[in-house]
């Protein structure tokens, strides 16, 4: 076969939307993240839950039978060393775009270049799929529906949400994790070792101890490991060792994986939610931490406090909701950094709290018995009897003023067909109130006995 026809292997560097031809090429100003990536599947570390040998992907990737793919999963967990390890091992022409980049134009050449050589056969990578909006996803079925190209997308977004039903009912999705430390450690020590590729010529060496603690700091994100580890060699003179002094400046300058308004905030929240429903003030504690580093605004947060309070709370401790009201209107007059302080107070309360649902159960209750049956109308006694056309209805005729019986019980009822909707707990001060409930019941009865 001529080398004009033979297939192509595009392989770029991480952020690079242009195209080249060639082998996986490397290169002393690519970054140690670049340099490092495997070339087979066989090399990707971690993600053995879907490349283990005897995996669905393995062998659809040993057969060359795979169909377009969705890799989702956080940041620096393999999507792109994964995509381009498919592509060299069955010797696909690999084109790759990141979302936010590229545009129509650059989508539809793409394509039509693919349509004219169907013998490459193309596997198109998109970096960031979420990014597209609807109409540049679907420009992407016909092909993907034809088979002109084999789409691998990779997302750190719930495809579920950003990803058009159509495209994801065409592809087989696969989550990644985040890498586990002494997966991240291993391949640092590689590339410490590696003279070819990694930092090897540089004579650099680290205790096992020191890079375990580089990768915990990294959160399971091997790109921001190596590119770390890069910066700590290149800035030592050669053949010296690693120190945890070293590691100093990277530790207190650590930012934690957290982005607003998608998938860890979402999570994140809902973590601190339940564990703060599930009475655990350490592990509420630790989400709110999160949240406060990671930038969440904490009006957010002290919404969720007071909605925590009526949900989850309720009568159980009925200083629950004043106080978390009172923790929104601080943070919104304190500000920041002080207002942490009056969240992790709140929290505190909150996950502290003797628990009731009751609230929650009584209103679905109340809505279910709508829904269920004809809605009931007000009791003449019950109703307003203000103006004559009222009075001439007799509104109101009847009202039995609850003041003037003992403990307020008059013993009228106030559905004309009661219904029974709320159901004290027993746990904190609701407790007394299904004592008094009961008491109250005695009471009705015998006035409706005496009536």
């Amino acid at each position: 076969m001529p080398a004009a026809d033979q297939p192509e292997f595009f392989a770029e560097e991480p952020a690079a939307p242009s195209r080249g031809l060639g082998e996986k090429r490397t290169g002393p100003h690519q970054p140690l993240a670049a340099r490092m990536r495997p070339r087979r599947l066989a090399e990707v570390v971690g993600q053995e839950h879907m490349l283990k040998p005897g995996s669905l992907l393995p062998r659809l990737v040993a057969q060359n039978r795979f169909g377009s793919l969705l890799f989702y999963g956080p940041p620096g967990c393999g999507k792109t060393s994964i995509a381009e390890a498919i592509a060299h091992e069955t010797g696909s022409r690999f084109v790759r775009i990141n979302a936010v980049m590229s545009n129509v134009a650059e989508l539809r050449e793409i394509l039509a270049t693919a349509r004219r050589r169907p013998e490459a056969a193309t596997v198109l990578f998109i970096d960031e799929l979420h990014r597209f909006n609807k109409s540049q996803q679907d420009l992407l079925l016909p092909d993907v529906e034809e088979g002109t190209v084999r789409l691998i997308g990779a997302t750190t977004h719930n495809p579920g949400f950003y990803v058009n039903p159509p495209l994801l009912s065409r592809s087989h999705l696969f989550r990644l994790e985040p890498l586990a430390p002494e997966a991240i450690a291993g391949v640092l020590a590689a590339a410490l070792a590696d003279g070819e590729r990694g930092l090897g010529a540089r004579g650099v060496t680290a205790e096992p101890k020191l890079l375990a603690d580089l990768a915990v700091l990294c959160d399971g994100d091997l790109r921001r490991a190596l590119n770390a580890l890069e910066v700590l060699v290149l800035g030592l003179p050669e053949g010296v060792a690693l120190r945890a002094d070293d590691l100093e400046v990277f530790a207190r300058e650590r930012r934690i994986r957290y982005d607003a308004d998608e998938d860890e905030h979402y999570d994140t929240i809902s973590a601190f939610i339940k564990s703060c429903r599930g009475s655990d003030p350490d592990a509420a504690m630790y989400w709110l931490a999160k949240m406060l580093v990671g930038g969440e605004d904490p009006r957010f947060i002290a919404r969720r406090l007071v909605i925590l309070a009526s949900e989850d709370v309720g009568l159980a401790d009925p200083q629950a909701l004043p106080l978390t009201v009172a923790a929104h209107h601080a943070c919104d007059f304190i500000g920041l950094p002080e207002a942490e302080l009056t969240l992790a107070h709140a929290t505190l309360y909150i996950a502290t709290a003797a628990k009731s649902n009751s609230a929650t159960l009584a209103l679905a209750s109340a809505r279910a018995a709508l829904q269920s049956s004809p809605v009931q109308p007000v009791p003449l006694p019950l109703r307003d009897k203000s103006g004559a056309a009222s009075k001439q209805n007799a509104h109101g005729k009847g009202y039995l003023y609850s003041h003037d019986y003992p403990e307020n019980i008059s013993g009228q009822n106030y559905l004309e067909q009661p219904l029974s909707l709320y159901t004290p707990k027993t746990a904190g001060w609701e407790a007394k109130i299904a004592d008094r409930l009961a008491r109250w019941q005695e009471l009705k009865a015998k006035q409706l006995t005496r009536t």
